[in-house]
This record gives C-alpha cells, sequence and structure tokens, in this order.
C-alpha cells in the first residue's frame, strides 16, 4: 500500500519513480517467496528475480537516455521523446 501511495505521490523525476517500482517488486518477491515456501517450489521466484532484473536494466537505460538528451529526469520531458 505504501509503496503505491510514493508511485502515485512522486511523479516528477523518473528516479523516484523508477525506485517506487523497484520497491513494488521487493514486496511481491518477498509475497512470492512466503507463498512458494508453502509449496516448496522455487523456480518461479528464479523467473521473477529475472524479469525484475530485466525491468530495472530497462529503466536505468531510459533513465541515462533521458539524461544524456535533455539533461534532466523530469517526466514533462518524457513526452518530448
Amino acid at each position: 500500500m505504501f509503496s503505491n501511495f510514493l508511485f502515485s505521490l512522486n511523479r516528477k523525476h523518473l528516479l523516484i519513480v523508477l525506485l517506487s517500482l523497484e520497491l513494488i517488486m521487493l514486496i511481491m518477491f518477498l509475497l512470492i517467496y512466503l507463498y512458494m515456501l508453502i509449496l516448496g517450489s522455487f523456480y518461479f521466484m528464479v523467473l521473477f528475480l529475472i524479469l525484475t532484473v530485466c525491468e530495472g536494466v530497462l529503466g536505468l537505460s531510459v533513465l541515462v537516455f533521458m539524461i544524456r538528451m535533455c539533461g534532466n529526469d523530469y517526466i514533462q520531458v518524457f513526452s518530448i521523446l
């Protein structure tokens, strides 16, 4: 709940939005871990971690692209790209 609040509240900088998304993914990983602990299967957790890392890499590459092209990471500039 708190991470969703952070995600909707801080929408000025792309870096803050990406950090909020990573917090949401961390909470989801914890919930999946607790669920898989009961079932005894951890293969889905590995797949989820791989997808989370790919999401983080794509987000950081967009952030670096925006900073190189525009000089800042404001969300308002994102519509220009």
